[in-house]
């Protein structure tokens, strides 16, 4: 112990507490941790209902002035010190005053060892009640208080539950209301959490909206289950008392402490944000456990996006187009090919589209990337043209891309870079990307035809099909999905309902490609509806430029 004072004893130091006693505001202690006896500053006995300044049987006589919920953490933090594990004190928490009001305590100490090898604590306490609701304007417990006693209890307790509870949209309370009003509803949604809880459930205000309940007791997640639909309902209740002024629910991450590899204060936070977060995200109002399996999932992903913005920043190193030969169904020739984007991640590994795809858009990487995707395939175009003249080649923009990039610009300066016809340029969009189709993304669309280059309405047949985008949208080509293209080979209904849309895609003077011909049966099947253009494993799956060229281009077909 680096604190010794030989000279010194216990009687020496409590008269230096009591001459200090008068001109100081904190409270000075001492707590002779081999004689169980505590000294205190005088004015304390003002304040909190003390009958002395000095004592005995010191765990006890502090549950008499601290709050209920905090003194399990205050005693566990004892306990420690008395055993000789911890050598310092350092714990925010609540004292109980005479008027029965919680007054918010910072109390500091250290260990000394002093005269005949007696070790005390020495240290002050001071108020910091003002402060603490200024932070703090629900009255809870906060993060410093919930990391303290997820340090002492994880070393008892193996089991339990902790729930993180997230105001759904409170930010638009006090964008609406003002923060003095969103701070009454904090104030109060804390009264109803408190209200659905047991003794042994401590509840902490964390982040702003966000509250965590820890129970160490609880013997699986159902009862934590059963807490979160407890507060549920009584915050629909409290909304409904305040006649549906402002409107708000709470979602809620669950963790079962008892699966929890290592149950550390940083890991609980780290897990318990994601699934909170997971909660939101799944829809809002509801809980989700947190598991293992998901969570290694969100980190892979975390990982993959910043491998990608990484690629992207590094002249799109990693970022890589194939492309897949569309066939002339009269002469049998490649005519065209399909670029496809496609990912090598650092370990060399080729990420399939629908890993990569969705974190583009999500994250906004789409833009960039997008860009480099129409230069790389316009470019790769033009030096195709040198064989095959009439070659096109289609490129896929999702509908993100489309709102949140200038398409048009970047098509157009890439066909004037490339001096390529803008006919043999064909931008493909789905029909998915079209329900939330808007004047802006009609006016692009407009401006990309009245340019020259050619529109296909990719994967026509899956869900939403709307034959209003035909006549909306006047594409030069309709693309036939795959899957329908499988149902249609193999039942008869569907067979002749896509016998039927080729007769009036063609009556409508449009374009048609038959999307997954895999056989050669398949492809005389199909071909008896005279569609314009197949693509399909049949004639080549997707492939680096480099090998397409050596497939299709050299031999011509």
């Amino acid at each position: 112990m680096n604190n010794e004072y030989p000279q010194l004893t216990v009687r020496q130091l409590c008269s230096v507490i009591k001459m200090f006693d008068s001109s100081a505001d904190d409270y000075l202690y001492l707590y002779d941790l081999d004689n169980d006896y505590f000294y205190m500053s005088v004015h304390a006995t003002e304040k909190f209902p003390l009958e002395r300044n000095e004592f005995n049987n010191v765990i006890e006589e502090h549950r008499k002035i601290c709050y209920p919920e905090d003194f399990y953490m205050l005693e566990q933090e004892l306990k420690g010190i008395i055993s000789g594990k911890n050598n310092g004190h350092n714990l925010q928490y609540r004292w109980i005053d005479k008027e029965l009001n919680p007054v918010w305590i910072n109390c500091r100490g250290v260990v000394c060892k002093l005269k005949d090898s007696s070790r005390v604590l020495i240290g002050c306490a001071n108020q910091i009640g003002a402060k603490q609701k200024a932070d703090n304007v629900s009255g809870l417990l906060g993060q410093t208080s919930l990391e303290k006693y997820i340090q002492i209890s994880s070393k008892i307790f193996k089991s339990g539950f902790v729930l993180r509870l997230g105001l759904d949209d409170f930010r638009e309370i006090n964008e609406r209301y003002g923060i003095e009003y969103g701070d009454k509803v904090l104030k109060d949604t804390a009264e109803c959490i408190s209200g659905c809880l047991k003794g042994e459930q401590q509840l902490y205000r964390v982040v702003s909206d966000e509250f965590i309940i820890v129970d160490y007791l609880a013997t699986g997640i159902d009862e934590a289950k059963s807490v979160y639909h407890s507060i549920r309902h009584a915050i629909d209740r409290y909304v409904e008392s305040i006649q549906y002024e402002v409107m708000f629910t709470v979602s809620g991450g669950i963790l079962d402490l008892s699966t929890l590899e290592e149950k550390t204060y940083k890991n609980i936070m780290r897990y318990s944000e994601y699934a909170l977060n997971k909660s939101k995200k799944n829809g809002k109002n509801q809980y989700y456990v947190f598991n293992y399996e998901d969570y290694n999932q969100f980190l892979m992903i975390k990982q993959l996006t910043q491998s990608l913005r990484k690629s992207a920043a590094d002249n799109f190193k990693g970022y890589e187009l194939y492309y897949q030969p569309l066939i002339d169904v009269v002469t049998g020739n490649v005519c065209g090919a399909e670029a496809l984007l496609r990912y090598k991640s650092e370990d060399g590994n080729i990420l399939p589209p629908n890993i990569f795809i969705p974190i583009l858009e999500e994250t906004g990487l789409v833009v960039p990337v997008g860009k480099w995707i129409i230069n790389e395939a316009i470019k790769k175009c033009k030096e195709i043209q040198a064989v095959i003249p009439e070659f096109h080649v289609n490129i896929n923009v999702s509908y993100i891309q489309v709102i949140k990039s200038n398409l048009v610009k970047d098509v157009t300066t890439a066909i004037e870079k490339y001096n390529i016809n803008p006919s043999s340029i064909i931008i493909e969009m789905t029909e998915s990307g079209l329900l939330e189709s808007n004047k802006r993304y009609m006016k692009i669309w407009s401006a990309l035809k009245e340019r020259g280059v050619g529109l296909a309405l990719d994967d026509f047949g899956t869900g939403y099909s709307n034959f209003n985008y035909m006549s909306q949208l006047e594409p030069d080509l309709i693309k036939i999905d795959r899957n329908f293209t499988a149902k249609a080979l193999n039942n008869e209904y569907d067979y002749n309902m896509l016998t039927l849309i080729h007769k009036m895609v063609f009556n409508l003077g449009l374009k048609i490609c038959i999307e997954g011909v895999e056989t050669k049966g398949e492809m005389e099947k199909i071909k008896s509806m005279c569609p314009n253009f197949f693509q399909g494993y049949f004639f080549g799956r997707p492939c680096p430029y480099e090998d397409f060229v050596s497939q299709f281009v050299k031999n011509k077909k």
